[in-house]
């Protein structure tokens, strides 16, 4: 039996990423893999190179056909922002050197599309996304956001995809 589409989500950090794996064949979500990783090296370089590692190796070994990455979000603080995205490029090259096509969200846009708010509690998101995936959030906040990326790239798929054929049915008339 063919698990479907799946689609890996990340969210990244500097020193904690979230990830998971989401399958989904005939509109019904599946949790394939979740976790974070936690790279124990100090020096950044070192961190960045473990975290492509990793996600080199999910690409391998479950062959997404898409990633969904959490987006960068500027506050006050410039510098874990720059190391946010530090973080996330070691992700967008993983995937380049893969070849899977890389989709970014912001954290506000991926809150909204589960839960209806854009400002929700990260365990509002964790328990939408058990209740998505039918399975009890025991996860850590990072993995439940990655799940959450995942999920919202799978839904805004299936809406362009109704989009489309709606608009191919309406040139029929």
């Amino acid at each position: 039996m063919s698990q479907g589409r799946v689609v890996l989500g990340v969210d990244p950090g500097s020193r904690c990423m979230g990830y998971g794996l989401v399958a989904e064949h005939s509109g019904v979500l599946t949790l394939v893999a979740a976790g974070v990783v936690r790279p124990k090296e100090e020096l950044m370089s070192l961190r960045l190179g473990y975290m492509y590692a990793a996600i080199t190796q999910m690409i391998q070994e479950h062959r997404p056909c898409a990633v969904a990455v959490e987006e960068v979000f500027l506050g006050p603080n410039q510098s874990s922002a720059l190391k946010l995205g530090q973080a996330r490029g070691a992700v967008l090259a993983a995937c380049g050197v893969a070849g899977v096509d890389v989709y970014g969200y912001a954290p506000t846009l991926i809150k909204k599309s589960l839960v209806g708010a854009g400002r929700a509690e990260k365990s509002q998101v964790s328990f939408m996304v058990g209740q998505l995936l039918g399975v009890r959030p025991d996860w850590a906040e990072d993995t439940g956001d990655a799940l959450a990326a995942a999920i919202c790239h799978l839904n805004h798929c299936r809406l362009l995809s109704l989009a489309t054929t709606g608009q191919r049915d309406m040139s029929r008339l």
